[in-house]
């Protein structure tokens, strides 16, 4: 109903066209009135959808696995405005159980300000820091599992009723969530701290990495290590190109990896050149077949003409979509500048890495359709690691 409260849509607000359209389009067939029905409304909703999200295409796989079996996903900045938008489409399109980490006061007033229709307790679940009955034992599992890390009783009672996020971590390890979201406030390395004392590295793993993904024009980029690695070891890049490989085939794409660097196939011979050759090296035993090729400039990564031309025997064919680099500079510098410059801004991530759950970490800049994108792989990421 109108009135003062009632949020008046901009003529142009890309939301109307999976909204209004598929409406319309309802009431005329209810009616009698369609003389063309639309026999898959959601496939319908799903093509509309595609016009206004650049990431619609990409993500539809994974938007599909966690339709089919929605997890508990737990957002540790409950509070926050855009996520209490991401999680009402999550509940709309069905794709987790939302858990929430907040007060719920604060919470209540900002979706009835925003105009939400998202209800505690029956869409979602609502975890009170300062009053949850599994206080007593998360605490008591936090300092038990950081008692030789300077965490003493005290700090761990403090913790777990102040840091949301190690709240999140702790719901994952104890079985009350199956996957969590967090950093739309804070660095990456102040969540990824919490993520490492209470869940940990996934077996076989030594090492936590972050990769973003850039929706290009002309193709989709992924982009590793943007956030935790300073100057990674050749072993470390090797580890990471798996983990970063393993993910991008959630995307139901064949990772095409190029490991790059300042260097062309041994044109120089410096620390940073030889490390990037010697990942190479370490992947072409461990990993075969894996489509990977470098040390390499990033023109020759994504030009197979200028490619074959330095190095007619290369193993890369096509244009590489997994870039791998060589320190977090480069990764962050280069991940950011193609956002601004060529992307759009339109970006998912950031995916972390060799975590033994599905725990991701956001960034503070995250727009409700990134955390949305991010809510349905965390949640894919928990059904796979279930299945499999």
């Amino acid at each position: 109903t109108f009135g003062p409260q009632y949020l008046i849509p901009k003529p142009f607000d890309p939301r109307l066209i999976s909204k209004v359209a598929p409406a319309v389009a309802q009431a005329a067939m209810d009616s009698g009135v369609a003389t063309r029905p639309i026999p898959d409304m959601h496939a319908y909703i799903e093509h509309l959808s595609g016009f206004i999200y650049h990431s619609n295409l990409l993500m539809k796989p994974v938007f599909e696995l966690a339709r089919k079996t929605p997890c508990r996903l737990a957002y540790a900045e409950g509070e926050d405005e855009r996520v209490l938008h991401a999680v009402q489409t999550v509940v709309d399109e069905g794709i987790a159980h939302p858990i929430l980490v907040g007060r719920p006061a604060v919470i209540e007033q900002r979706i009835a300000r925003l105009g939400l229709r998202i209800r505690a307790g029956v869409d979602f679940e609502l975890v009170n820091p300062d009053d949850d009955p599994r206080y007593r034992e998360y605490w008591t599992e936090y300092h038990r599992l950081c008692a030789r890390r300077g965490v003493t009783p005290e700090v761990a009672k403090r913790e777990m009723r102040r840091r949301s996020t190690l709240i999140a971590a702790m719901l994952v390890r104890m079985g009350a969530a199956d996957a969590m979201l967090c950093g739309t406030v804070d660095q990456p390395l102040y969540h990824l701290r919490f993520i490492d004392e209470v869940i940990g590295h996934r077996a076989g793993s030594s090492v936590y990495g972050a990769m973003n993904i850039l929706l290009l024009p002309k193709h989709t980029l992924f982009i590793c290590d943007t956030h935790v690695n300073l100057d990674p070891s050749a072993e470390e890049i090797a580890e990471l190109t798996l983990l970063a490989a393993a993910e991008v085939r959630y995307f139901g794409l064949a990772p095409k990896v190029a490991l790059l660097s300042h260097s062309n196939f041994g044109s120089h011979t410096d620390a940073s050149a030889r490390k990037m050759a010697q990942a190479r090296a370490l992947l072409a035993q461990c990993a075969p077949e894996l489509e990977v090729e470098g040390e390499l400039h990033g023109d020759a990564a994504l030009s197979e003409s200028m490619r074959v031309q330095l190095f007619p025997e290369s193993s890369l064919k096509g244009q590489a979509n997994l870039l791998v680099m060589p320190n977090l500079d480069a990764a962050n510098i280069a991940y950011n500048l193609l956002k601004m410059t060529a992307g759009d801004g339109i970006t998912i991530g950031s995916i972390l890495l060799g975590a033994n759950r599905s725990a991701h970490i956001l960034t503070a800049t995250a727009t409700v359709r990134r955390i949305v994108n991010m809510s349905a792989l965390a949640v894919a990421g928990a059904v796979t690691r279930s299945e499999g």
